[in-house]
């Protein structure tokens, strides 16, 4: 019997990030010395105070920022490396986003907005609409696609926007606090789906946010203090309310919202 081996999707080594002035400023250190690997199928939170270097984090590993050292491999692929207008490709195919406030195109219906990334990466009509389906059906927005952005709530535009990140079925899917602009209900509403295309369509996902509760519906959570890796956590066969409490108790000695759980 042939052992099984998980595929890396994400491979970080000796990664590092120093903002600093041209003029001889103060320079600052927003990752210093990162090393992780994210496996094919994980849903990963990453977590850490204000000023922690989450975000810069996120902005590295989604292409919108250069490291000043290290690597950082998709399937493989040294992203630091490339070079328009390969990058900009190799982000539409292989990466898909969510964001805090949507970022959908008010003139377009939902339907258009899901699809967007097939139609510019010209997808055939036929698949296009296959696609549109399956993922509009798993998000539970299928009965709303040809509604524009302002007649929907703000649930329903965060989970359309998950169907465009979803829809190319990306590498990996970059969260950045999804559930950030959502009250509790949509939030559970968000946070249930996305742990469901996690399981069912083993999507790989890395979400930033400073909210536990969202965290809790994680696998796995890092820790990020002063740009260095603080802390890990896997959920294993804890209950979410065990995991929940967990999380809690690292934000504690780190800093972090320590919200209620709903």
């Amino acid at each position: 019997m042939g052992v099984f081996i998980m595929e890396v999707v994400l491979r970080i080594e000796n990664l590092k990030k120093v903002y600093g002035s041209k003029f001889g400023g103060a320079k600052y250190t927003a990752l210093d010395s990162i090393n992780l690997k994210v496996e094919n199928g994980e849903f990963v939170a990453i977590m850490g105070p204000s000023g922690s270097g989450k975000t810069t984090f996120l902005n590295v590993i989604s292409t919108i920022d250069k490291p000043t050292s290290g690597s950082v491999l998709i399937n493989g692929e040294d992203i630091t490396k490339l070079k328009e207008p390969n990058l900009s490709k190799f982000r539409r195919e292989k990466l898909g986003f969510i964001f805090q406030d949507f970022n959908l195109l008010d003139t377009m219906t939902l339907k258009e907005n899901i699809v967007l990334p097939l139609a510019l990466s010209k997808v055939p009509y036929k698949d296009i609409k296959t696609k549109l389906l399956e993922i509009s059906i798993k998000l539970g927005i299928n009965d709303i696609l040809n509604k524009y952005p302002c007649e929907v709530s703000g649930g329903q535009k965060q989970r359309a926007a998950a169907a465009r990140a979803m829809i190319t079925q990306p590498s990996m899917v970059l969260a950045d606090e999804p559930t950030g602009a959502l009250d509790s209900k949509s939030s559970k509403e968000l946070l249930n789906c996305l742990g469901n295309l996690n399981d069912k369509n083993k999507a790989t996902i890395i979400m930033v946010t400073h909210d536990a509760f969202a965290a809790s519906y994680c696998k796995r959570i890092i820790f990020i203090k002063d740009g260095k890796l603080f802390n890990e956590i896997y959920k294993g066969d804890k209950s979410r309310k065990d995991f929940y409490q967990n999380i809690l108790k690292i934000l504690s000695v780190i800093g972090g919202d320590t919200d209620d759980l709903n």
